[in-house]
């Protein structure tokens, strides 16, 4: 499995964003009678009807060069936030990938049995928000919120992640000695190991958890934002679990029935593995 793409994580948020909509000024009314003639005589032919650039994230109400320039600035704004906080979350991502582990487990011959719980990470939310955009007061609120939530939600989906007796390590089945040494288990994709909490890592359930932690409903466009950034976590979620493999599981146990030269191989019994990090690293 490659790093987590922060450059996915971006175009998947802009079009999200983009999706919406959003027209500025909001709920703009074109003056009409005589209040429409001297707004229209207050701006210069060339200024009533600038080009519009479609890429923008925001739509302008009229081609008038005032719309049009608003939406460029604050579409620009947008643009980069979204730049910056995909790059801390694709960071802090793929950090708790390189640190992620399985512990815990009981191997019973062939099988890995893992109860909730049993796959081990520290908190997204402090690996994310280090690196998650600043500059102002509205940043640093929006980067909170967005770090604490999916800093949450990811706990809830990772703490009911279990093993549910996948075969992984074959050669356990019939070892010849008292004692199989660790050895690592047949590569799996995540996808293998279920977690009932895997609803809180949808785009409503982010969306809302985002919202909630901001805590300002007069936040301009907060929610649009947070829409765009749940849907975009939320696809690469799905397609991350079933392309990242778990690998490097170092299993181990007795063979209590392992009696040469009467018995000379025997299945693992009551085995556990090594919890040492990097089983989601590849």
């Amino acid at each position: 499995m490659p790093p987590i793409q922060a450059a996915v994580l971006k175009n998947l948020a802009k079009a999200a964003f983009k999706a919406q909509a959003i027209v500025l000024p909001i709920d703009w009314e074109q003056p009409t009678g005589e209040a429409g003639k001297q707004y229209v005589d207050a701006f210069k032919p060339y200024e009533r009807f600038a080009p519009i650039d479609p890429s923008k994230l925001f739509i302008p109400a009229t081609p008038n060069r005032l719309h049009v320039d608003t939406v460029s600035r604050i579409s620009s704004d947008f643009e980069k936030y979204i730049d910056g906080i995909c790059d801390a979350i694709a960071l802090g991502w793929n950090q708790w990938r390189a640190l992620a582990k399985f512990s815990s487990l009981q191997i019973m011959a062939v099988s890995a049995i893992g109860a909730p719980g049993c796959l081990k990470g520290p908190g997204l939310k402090n690996l994310i928000l280090p690196t998650a955009p600043k500059k102002s007061s509205n940043e640093t609120k929006f980067s909170k919120a967005i770090a604490t939530h999916i800093g949450d939600a990811f706990k809830k989906w990772q703490d009911q992640v279990m093993v549910p007796g996948l075969p992984w390590y074959p050669a356990f089945a019939a070892f010849p000695g008292p004692m199989a040494p660790p050895m690592p288990n047949v590569p799996t994709p995540l996808a293998s190991c279920p977690s009932a909490m895997m609803a809180e890592m949808t785009p409503p359930k982010l969306k809302d958890g985002m919202v909630k932690a901001l805590n300002d409903k007069d936040a301009q466009h907060h929610a649009a934002l947070f829409d765009s950034i749940g849907q975009a976590v939320a696809t690469t979620f799905t397609t991350w679990l079933p392309t990242q493999m778990v690998m490097n599981v170092l299993g181990k146990g007795p063979i209590p029935t392992f009696v040469p030269p009467f018995v000379p191989v025997g299945p693992v019994v009551a085995g556990d593995n090594l919890p040492i990090p990097g089983h989601l690293a590849a």
